[in-house]
């Protein structure tokens, strides 16, 4: 690991200015994905600045304003402490699930909000120095696009870049149309949609998100909904825990009678983002919640993937992990 200067921040304003001001610093939250890029000489950072102390891990009902009934979940809670918060777990239970899907105990009692969405591709050849990778040095090329890419994208990509993006929590987010506040250097407050919040690859594909730099995340916040009753995360990976996704999905229904009223579903595993499924969600709404339909819901949505040579199995795998998802959802699955 490479020397860096490092500062504790005492509010969110200094914070910000701080990393702001430099253009090589990150913030330091929980650290369970930075330190690990730092020790493999992948992020070099000059500075880190520390935000621990801020006062963000506040999981509350707002109670007033345009956003009245909404759920605030603080940027440095914890992992474990959001998906086990009453008010998080008796309406919106996706998230609880989801969030209990990945990592370990110890690493989601460390693991912020904020720092999961902001969290590195686990792409192998983005944490091998030795190997070329767009995102970690633009230009050198993408080792992973003729090398072995099981685990890589099937939505989404471009020739610079072929990774997955690795949070399941965001998945979840996804699904529940949850927005991202963020602080600025000018101290203003600005609101980002969660399906605007990651990017695809594009010609940039070292760009994750669409913060600038030293913007913070202060929050995330979950609109009022009717999926509680029906909603269920599914996620397959090679081993049953501790584990990335090959393939996950998020799937939350309100229905009216035996018609779909609402849909949502959010892939993960699949693309540099989390994806959802927009395609399969048009299909669905206003239908009858039946298999016939889930299964085509299905295959309109599949037939968008585009796989590499290795990954072939991740459209078949898509496809039944959404019609189980939807009859899982319709069946009252809960965490």
């Amino acid at each position: 690991m490479r020397s860096f200067k490092y500062t504790k921040a005492s509010n969110a304003d200094a914070a910000v200015q701080t990393v702001s001001a430099n253009a090589n610093s990150q913030f330091l939250a929980g650290g369970t994905n930075l330190i690990d890029l730092m020790k493999e000489d992948v992020a070099r950072p000059v500075e880190l600045v520390d935000i621990t102390r801020l006062n963000l891990t506040q999981i509350r009902t707002i109670a007033d304003g345009a956003l009245r009934g909404n759920l605030s979940i603080g940027a440095l809670a914890k992992n474990s402490d959001t998906a086990n918060h009453p008010l998080v777990r008796q309406n919106y239970p996706l998230l609880t699930q989801a969030i209990l899907a990945g990592a370990s105990g110890q690493i989601r009692n460390m693991a912020t909000n904020g720092g999961n969405l902001n969290q590195r591709t686990r792409c192998p050849y983005f944490y091998d120095t030795a190997m070329p990778c767009n995102k970690r040095t633009p230009g050198s090329g993408c080792g992973a696009i003729e090398g072995i890419n099981r685990y890589h994208a099937i939505f989404g990509w471009s020739e610079q870049c072929v990774a997955v993006y690795p949070s399941d929590m965001a998945i979840a987010l996804a699904a529940l149309d949850a927005i991202v506040q963020v602080q600025r250097q000018d101290g203003r407050q600005r609101m980002i949609a969660f399906t605007d919040y990651h990017r695809l690859p594009g010609s940039n594909p070292e760009k994750d998100n669409t913060l600038e730099h030293g913007e913070l995340i202060t929050a995330i916040e979950l609109p009022q909904n009717n999926f509680a009753a029906k909603s269920y995360y599914l996620k397959v990976r090679d081993r049953a825990s501790y584990a990335f996704a090959l393939v996950s999905v998020a799937a939350a229904l309100e229905t009216d009678g035996d018609r779909i009223k609402q849909v949502r579903l959010a892939m993960g595993g699949v693309a540099h983002k989390p994806w959802r499924a927009l395609v399969a969600e048009k299909f669905l709404a206003g239908k009858a919640a039946t298999e016939a339909n889930f299964k085509a819901a299905a295959d309109a949505e599949m037939k968008q993937a585009k796989p590499l040579e290795h990954n072939k199995f991740k459209v078949e795998l898509g496809n039944r992990m959404i019609v189980r998802a939807l009859t899982q959802a319709l069946n009252g699955g809960s965490a």
